[in-house]
């Protein structure tokens, strides 16, 4: 059976970023999802499209094809105080490389990567963390089977 859309797929593979590896998803715990759902990104779809069980894949998505480029304006400088429960900041909280979940002024949830510390503001990096890199996908297709009505209404 091939991978097409509302089929669901089961994969394995290693996600490497400039030469590090990032995520690395086994046979035995495989990545699993309705193809063609939106539920990853389209250029890695497109790679995957037609294959069958037993099937590899080796293909890189420029940053543009992933999560694209970082984007300046999602770099920002906001004022220590927002950080600050009862006066204090949590220790530990304001660490650089720290991923904090926050909002926006219309509510929408955001993860925010600390950048920086300064005297009076914190510069916080709300691009996607593989934001500006190319991604090297390598693995195997494990299993591809038809959807249940069930699973394509969830």
């Amino acid at each position: 059976m091939k991978i097409e859309k509302n089929k669901v797929v089961s994969l394995s593979y290693t996600l490497t970023v400039e030469g590090d590896t990032i995520e690395t998803v086994n046979e035995k715990n495989p990545l699993k999802f309705i193809f063609g759902t939106g539920y990853l990104l389209p250029k890695f779809e497109e790679n995957v499209l037609n294959k069958v069980v037993g099937d590899t894949f080796d293909f890189k998505l420029s940053a543009k094809e992933g999560y694209g480029e970082v984007n300046s304006d999602a770099i920002v400088e906001l004022p220590v105080d927002m950080f600050k429960i009862d006066g204090k900041v949590e220790d530990g909280l304001l660490t650089i490389g720290n991923v904090l979940p926050m909002q926006d002024s219309d509510g929408n949830r955001l993860q925010g990567t600390v950048e920086e510390l300064k005297e009076d503001v914190v510069v916080m990096n709300f691009n996607h963390p593989l934001a500006g890199s190319e991604l090297h996908f390598k693995g195997e297709v494990v299993e591809v089977r038809d959807s249940t009505p069930e699973e394509l209404i969830n």
